[in-house]
């Protein structure tokens, strides 16, 4: 499992630049870099960050 950032607005920011530079998903994007889509969703969605899938993004 790739190691990422656990202060959630560093991660919304790190997660949201993976997705736009390298991912067309969140699910491509937890699959490519090995991470629990469900703990990440989680974990974003406590500090007020919701995945827009029209947007590829968390806002």
């Amino acid at each position: 499992m790739k190691e990422i950032p656990k202060d959630p607005f560093i991660l919304v920011s790190y997660v949201n630049t993976q997705l736009r530079d390298f991912y067309p998903s969140l699910e491509a994007m937890c699959e490519g870099l090995d991470i629990d889509c469900k703990e990440l969703v989680e974990k974003l969605e406590i500090a007020g960050f919701r995945y827009q899938i029209s947007q590829n993004r968390f806002s």
